[in-house]
């Protein structure tokens, strides 16, 4: 029996996203790291990924002493991102999906695991889904170790099947949890005191922008831009590390292909933009604690749509009413900091190239 090993099931609710690797590694001093790595024999699949987000997200709403450096691999350009974890007593290192919205191990190997008895389930968009038991055991992530809860999962559903990684690793806060009384990793790095601060990810010169409602990642998307033109739109957004694309309401999606020429809305694949928009120099910008943070449209020609045409699938997709959602094709371009303190907040920069 496969057993496989989701770390923090108090974050563990938004799943895949696309986010390229940083050009350049972040400075932090004094710091534990966790490398990227790129996994060249991922084949991407943009139709499946899109109908996955549109089901996962089709009823979200609004929702009323140290630091660590881990290596992240990269499956494929920008689906996803896994690090090195270490579980259990002699180690075993796993390779987890870090998840700001939400492996595999062999707990009989490990003398410091303790079994805990509870069950637990979980549910993601899409359909996919997975079940266990809880326990606890010693867990290490960039030179940083405390005793965390996790779950085991005893029964997957075939999506886990073709995965790269072997789980999630919860980023979000406690309050979307999975399981009753389960913290995440975080949360017990700060309360032992081997974490100096609540922060995952560079420090620097960074816009702050306030965390509109704890659960996922909430902040104020206040305008979105072409070219530093305003559209006129603004909304409630999640920057999410799970989820490849930028995620925005039909109507803000249609603002801004309609600046890129040859762009269509297909009815079976989603927003398309011609594959030659790979060397446009425009930029498209979303208005953040009062900072525009720009993305290349050559970052939106993100696959071939494969029929022969000039077409690509859009980073940017329609569909998402109540809440956008700010994915790796953000992320890519743009450092952030996840500030989980009394008054959390993130962090962003643009990248420097």
């Amino acid at each position: 029996m496969r057993i496989t090993a989701f770390v923090t099931l108090a974050a563990a609710v938004l799943a895949f996203t696309d986010a390229s690797p940083i050009a350049r590694r972040p400075h932090l001093s004094g710091g534990h790291s966790v490398p990227l790595t790129r996994n060249a024999s991922f084949k991407h699949n943009t139709r499946a990924q899109i109908a996955k987000l549109n089901k996962r997200y089709s009823s979200l709403q609004i929702l009323a002493g140290s630091t660590g450096y881990v290596p992240l691999t990269d499956v494929s350009p920008d689906l996803e991102y896994y690090g090195t974890v270490s579980v259990g007593t002699p180690t075993q290192n796993v390779k987890l999906d870090f998840d700001t919205a939400h492996t595999r191990f062999n707990s009989a190997k490990s003398t410091s695991f303790q079994a805990d008895g509870r069950k637990w389930s979980i549910s993601y968009g899409g359909g996919s889904s997975a079940s266990g038991i809880l326990g606890s055991d010693l867990v290490s992530i960039g030179g940083i170790s405390v005793r965390q809860t996790i779950g085991l999962a005893t029964k997957e559903s075939s999506q886990f099947g073709s995965s790269s990684e072997d789980g999630l690793f919860g980023l979000g806060f406690n309050t979307i949890e999975s399981v009753s009384g389960v913290k995440t990793f975080l949360d017990n790095a700060i309360a032992a005191g081997v974490l100096a601060q609540p922060v995952v990810s560079y420090t620097g010169s960074l816009t702050y922008v306030p965390v509109t409602q704890k659960g996922y990642w909430q902040i104020l998307v206040q305008d979105a831009s072409y070219n530093g033109v305003s559209l006129g739109q603004t909304s409630q957004g999640i920057v999410d590390t799970g989820i490849t694309f930028i995620i925005v309401d039909d109507v803000a999606a249609a603002a801004i292909h309609k600046n890129i020429p040859g762009s269509v809305n297909d009815p079976n694949n989603g927003w398309l933009v011609p594959c030659s928009a790979a060397a446009s120099t425009a930029k498209i910008g979303f208005k953040l604690g009062g900072v525009t943070f720009n993305i290349p449209v050559t970052d939106l020609a993100y696959e071939e749509l494969g029929d022969g045409s000039d077409n690509c699938f859009s980073g940017v997709q329609g569909g998402q009413d109540g809440l956008w959602i700010l994915g790796d094709v953000f992320i890519k371009n743009n450092y952030c900091v996840f500030s989980q303190t009394s008054s959390p907040s993130i962090g962003i920069a643009p990248l420097a190239v």
